[in-house]
């Protein structure tokens, strides 16, 4: 069915503009789930979350520094190369050019063998007969009975045509040398200017750094919050090689950055993770000494952000590509990385640069986090209240023991006494209990207690007496009955 003319649009006079498309920035907060990064495992950096012209210069002085640097690394790794190319090209054309000597040397002695021989032959009617016995005498000798002179020939032939080769090998070997050379030292000039420039910059602006790069880590430790969150809740634990290479780029805090330096006090960023790999327990020899090709080498392990374990390396780029990386760091837990910064910064601890994070890589595979069964909770014991500590009772002193009346005595009288006091005492009456002593405090008697049949004699006082020993204080006890 057709519709109605009217009903139709007119067609735009130009072309509408299409728009931009929305960029998802941060993390996406599911309902009932954990946070989901919406930025790429790899890709381009989400942005400086710097503000303000300055930011942005020095943003861009140090990834122009990074990436001279990491060509710069390339470049002496290929003049090295180009080196060991020339060496090899040179002594190849050494060995062609023996080998040419050798192959004139017997080409020259056979054809002057042959020229002899030529001379020497005799008269047409014996040739025949003569040249049949030298032939027969040469096969006896193992010598080579014809084609001597054509064969010394074709191997100075071939040791000619081996000696060209070699020599446009070499002169190949030495005009590429001589390339990578001058590249070198084109690119080291940019690079020393880049480092200056920086260092300028740094140094005009340098109270105006510290409140920006107090800035900069509040935003990054912001954005970084859901994925930190998120990190070794899947049960995987750091490979024990990849902490020692933690424990090792650790130990270099405070040691001052230099391009291409690998140790052992002085690092460039991916000096410090190739020094740090191959440390004593990490014992790690195949990771590459440039930061890009160190991405490049392990892009197979790529980790997400919310994934990371400590040991696993941090690429930044200016770029989608990863051609365009010229940092990297490495991861040690909780949102923070060790790295060697760049020109006039020093190794150390810092925030992770979220906002500039291409990509992150595992050089060394996890292994199970170690389960520990939780052990029952146990009720605790009520808390006993402490017994009060009591006051000791003071010691009372003793009273000094007085002396009897009479002429006391220490030990029984040499001679028999009655009594040991110096007037007779009287017996007791008859008494089927102990008299209780009068003083409480006075010093016990060393005399046996009367008995409910006491002696009356004083002869029984006497023995009595004699067999009790002296008191302590050394004088006798007064009676219980006085």
């Amino acid at each position: 069915m057709a519709a109605p003319v009217y009903a139709e649009p007119a067609p735009p006079a130009a072309v509408p503009d299409s728009g931009a498309r929305p960029t998802i920035t941060g993390t996406l907060q599911l309902p009932g789930g954990a946070p989901v990064t919406t930025n790429p495992t790899t890709g381009a950096p989400a942005g400086n979350l710097g503000t303000g012209p300055l930011a942005s210069q020095i943003y861009a002085a140090e990834t122009e520094v990074g990436l001279l640097g990491d060509t710069l690394l390339q470049l002496r790794q290929k003049r090295t190369d180009a080196e060991t190319q020339l060496a090899n090209a040179d002594r190849e054309l050494k060995l062609a050019r023996d080998t040419l000597t050798q192959a004139q040397q017997q080409a020259d002695q056979a054809a002057a063998d042959a020229f002899k021989a030529a001379a020497a032959l005799p008269s047409a009617e014996f040739a025949e007969e003569i040249d049949g016995l030298s032939r027969l005498q040469r096969i006896i000798r193992g010598e080579k009975v014809e084609g001597s002179t054509t064969a010394a020939t074709g191997e100075l032939a071939r040791a000619q045509a081996a000696e060209q080769t070699a020599y446009q090998n070499y002169t190949t070997a030495e005009a590429q040398l001589g390339a990578v050379r001058t590249e070198f030292t084109t690119s080291e000039t940019a690079l020393h200017t880049a480092e200056a420039k920086l260092l300028k910059l740094r140094e005009d602006n340098a109270d105006q750094l510290v409140a920006l790069e107090r800035q900069q880590e509040a935003s990054e430790q912001q954005l970084g919050a859901g994925y930190v969150q998120g990190q070794g809740a899947n049960g995987m634990a750091a490979n024990p090689r990849a902490l020692a290479a933690v424990r090792y780029a650790l130990a270099q805090l405070g040691d001052p950055y230099l391009w291409a330096a690998e140790g052992p006090d002085r690092f460039d960023c991916s000096g410090l993770m190739w020094a740090a790999y191959r440390s004593k327990g990490a014992d790690y020899f195949d990771l590459p000494r440039v930061s890009r090709d160190q991405y490049y080498a392990t892009r197979g392990r790529t980790v997400a952000r919310d994934a990371l374990l400590p040991g696993d390396l941090l690429f930044f780029a200016s770029g989608s590509s990863w051609t365009t990386i010229h940092h990297v760091g490495m991861y040690i837990g909780n949102g923070k990385m060790v790295h060697a910064p760049t020109t006039g910064d020093v190794v150390k601890i810092s925030t992770v640069t979220w906002s500039r994070l291409y990509a992150a890589t595992r050089v060394i595979g996890a292994v199970p986090a170690p389960t520990t069964t939780p052990k029952p909770p146990t009720t605790p014991k009520p808390t006993t209240t402490p017994k009060p500590t009591t006051t000791p009772k003071p010691t009372t002193t003793p009273k000094p023991t007085g002396s009897p009346s009479g002429s006391p005595s220490g030990s029984p009288s040499g001679s028999p006494s009655g009594s040991p006091s110096g007037s007779p005492t009287t017996s007791p009456p008859p008494s089927t209990e102990p008299s209780p002593s009068e003083t409480p405090d006075s010093t016990p008697s060393t005399s046996p207690t009367p008995t409910s049949s006491a002696s009356s004699s004083p002869s029984a006082s006497r023995s009595a007496e004699a067999s009790s020993s002296p008191s302590a204080s050394g004088s006798a006890s007064p009676s219980r009955d006085s």
